[in-house]
């Protein structure tokens, strides 16, 4: 291939690429001032790098690998969410798509640039395998995780069941890498659990917030009610799968009114989610519990909860992930995952790396943190042993009931 044919494909990624990215680069360039802070003037810089790099680098470069790493730059210099696949990347994106069943039992994102563990499946091969909130996979399949997209990354966590996928994991109390084999396996989300505690609180548990959750809360809260809860807590503490539309249902069920969130973009219009007093289902006193691995749709219930003063926030600072992504398909077979659209809180703070704070924060007990896997075989227990209570060691969770009886206190004097 010439340098010239080298140089015009380059471009012409970069123009599609700039293209999608900027949207009607034409039309704002007609809108504009003519002062090239454009896009127009923008694609005039890459142009003029791009003729140094082939005229000037030290040896001939791999023009390919160059339009690549270029291209995976300017998506991930975005955001985290935002991902560009090459037509090899994307086609095994596809593919694994639809043939993988199985996966690792983990919610991945990334933050300072590495893949990074947000919460993991009680049961699931990662945990069994040692890792924990916060740990930093470094490499991936042999790949470091610094290089690839995010949805380069979900995408080898997918797989057939029994196979297998090599990573090196930092954890956050140890200096050196530990080269881990994860087994994919099909991982099924646990299910709402709903238990009575001493002083009439009751508890539910909640893993994930995918489809149908909020009537499986639902059902838990009536049970519990009916066994003499006179208040509540809701344990959404490492729950960062689902969908922020059930994050949205299972706010409304302690809300009669007032905002819960909205959704907008560059092009999306603003969407207010907006509670309906018929979906309510409670009135008894809240707390809601919340970690480093709350994320996504909870991070939704969460501040729906607190910013309409419904009740109280307890834990860690949340993740911080709430916004969607449209994937787009360039002609030459590589695409483009966009953010489009950010959810915001009531009180219009963006939820997407900011997260959301507490009220009454608690950190992590010491307890907990001990009972962390330190060592290489660090033990969990087996996957079909019935899920224990809250520790006693639990701080979070007695701040919480703490919070409640006092109010409880308050009120009835």
């Amino acid at each position: 291939m010439s340098k010239k044919l080298q140089i015009a494909l380059l471009t012409s990624s970069i123009l599609i690429i700039g293209f999608s990215v900027i949207g009607g680069v034409g039309v704002h360039a007609a809108a504009g001032t003519g002062s090239g802070d454009g896009a127009y003037g923008h694609i005039q810089v890459y142009s003029e790098v791009l003729s140094h790099v082939r005229m000037d680098y030290v040896e001939e470069p791999n023009m390919p690998l160059v339009t690549n790493g270029a291209l995976h730059g300017l998506l991930e210099s975005l955001d985290a969410n935002s991902s560009y696949l090459s037509p090899v990347e994307y086609k095994a994106f596809k593919q694994r798509k639809i043939q993988g069943k199985a996966n690792v039992g983990a919610t991945i994102s990334k933050r300072f640039g590495y893949a990074t563990v947000v919460s993991l499946i009680p049961g699931g091969p990662a945990e069994k395998a040692g890792l924990s909130n916060g740990d930093i996979i470094e490499m991936l399949d042999g790949k470091n995780t610094h290089e690839i997209s995010l949805a380069e990354i979900r995408s080898r966590l997918i797989g057939e069941s029994g196979s297998h996928l090599d990573c090196t994991v930092i954890h956050a109390r140890k200096v050196e890498p530990q080269k881990i084999t994860l087994t994919r396996e099909v991982v099924s989300m646990p299910a709402a659990q709903g238990q009575m505690m001493p002083d009439n609180v009751g508890y539910v548990k909640v893993q994930a917030l995918n489809k149908g959750k909020a009537q499986e809360i639902s059902a838990k809260i009536k049970g519990l009610e009916k066994e003499g809860a006179k208040k509540l807590v809701l344990d959404l503490r490492n729950s960062s799968e689902g969908e922020e539309e059930e994050g949205v249902a299972v706010a409304n069920l302690f809300l009669n009114h007032g905002m819960i969130g909205w959704l907008q973009g560059q092009t999306r219009p603003k969407e207010t989610y907006n509670a309906d007093p018929q979906k309510k289902i409670t009135d008894l006193p809240l707390a809601v519990l919340v970690n480093r691995g709350t994320s996504g749709a909870a991070e939704l219930v969460a501040a729906a909860i607190l910013e309409n003063s419904r009740g109280d926030v307890v834990g860690d600072k949340t993740f911080g992930d709430g916004s969607v992504q449209k994937l787009i398909e360039v002609p030459d077979g590589s695409a483009l995952i966009l953010s489009v659209a950010k959810y915001y809180t009531p009180a219009g703070k963006i939820i997407q790396e900011n997260g959301i704070t507490p009220n009454i924060v608690v950190a992590m007990s010491t307890d907990e943190q001990a009972a962390l896997p330190d060592d290489e075989d660090g033990a969990t227990p087996p996957p079909d042993e019935p899920q224990k209570a809250p520790s006693k060691e639990d701080d979070q969770l007695h701040r919480a009931i703490e919070v409640l009886k006092n109010k409880a206190m308050k009120k009835a004097s």
